[in-house]
């Protein structure tokens, strides 16, 4: 897999339109539920854990939202309702909110609730974001299965940040979507106490280090810039 240096701003809308789709609609429905916030990277995108009394999931596939419900005497997302994302306020009517609205009482948001604004998606952007969130969620899989002595936690995808990360040890692990700290989508490693930066420069962030997309092709490189980090902290 490999990834342009750049973003266009296509892709820095879309990634806008769901950063908020993930903490005005998914993370609102699912800590309303369940006191409970973390999503998971399904295909195509990302989705809710099941939740509620009907194992209700809410994804988002492509430029989609899909729900999907238990129904008496069917199985867990037996009935399914699939619709284009359009604004905020049609996405929280789908999924069974009054109106959206992240859960700010946990954490400071990071994105704005504008309710009827259009959602900016665009189709290829929005494929690029699924692909990058799947090689990530791939790589950490992987590198919990290596690290069982780190007791690594369960990999989540965080609507906060729009991150998919894990904890082991005290290190984080995980891939971003891009921030005001980094542009592009990034890998990161952050140690409990992140070191100055270093000669060959990976410790190159306040927070740790971080491996722009375009320098990562594959889960190899991804789990080969996780063990770097991992062999600096603990001085091997």
């Amino acid at each position: 897999m490999s990834h342009d240096s750049g973003i266009d701003a296509p892709f820095v809308r879309t990634r806008a339109a769901l950063h908020a789709v993930a903490e005005h609609v998914f993370a609102a429905a699912r800590y309303q539920a369940s006191g409970r916030l973390g999503l998971t990277v399904t295909p195509g995108g990302f989705a809710t854990p099941a939740f509620g009394d009907d194992a209700r999931t809410l994804a988002v596939e492509g430029t989609d939202l899909v729900v999907r419900v238990r129904t008496d005497g069917q199985a867990p997302g037996a009935a399914q309702t699939r619709a284009p994302l359009r604004t905020l306020r049609a996405a929280a009517t789908l999924v069974g909110l009054t109106a959206p609205g992240g859960p700010a009482e946990v954490y400071p948001l990071s994105t704005p609730c504008d309710p009827d604004a259009e959602l900016a998606l665009d189709a290829a952007a929005a494929r690029r974001i699924a692909a990058w969130y799947a090689l990530g969620d791939t790589a950490l899989h992987e590198w919990r299965a290596e690290i069982p002595g780190d007791d690594p936690s369960e990999i989540t995808l965080w609507p906060e940040h729009a991150d998919v990360a894990l904890r082991a040890g005290d290190i984080n692990y995980g891939a971003s979507l891009g921030d005001e700290a980094v542009a592009e989508p990034y890998l990161y490693v952050g140690p409990p106490s992140p070191p100055p930066p270093t000669p060959d420069g990976f410790w190159n962030a306040s927070f740790g280090a971080y491996l722009t997309w375009d320098r990562v092709h594959s889960v190899a490189d991804a789990l080969a810039f996780f063990r770097r980090g991992r062999q600096r902290v603990r001085g091997g």
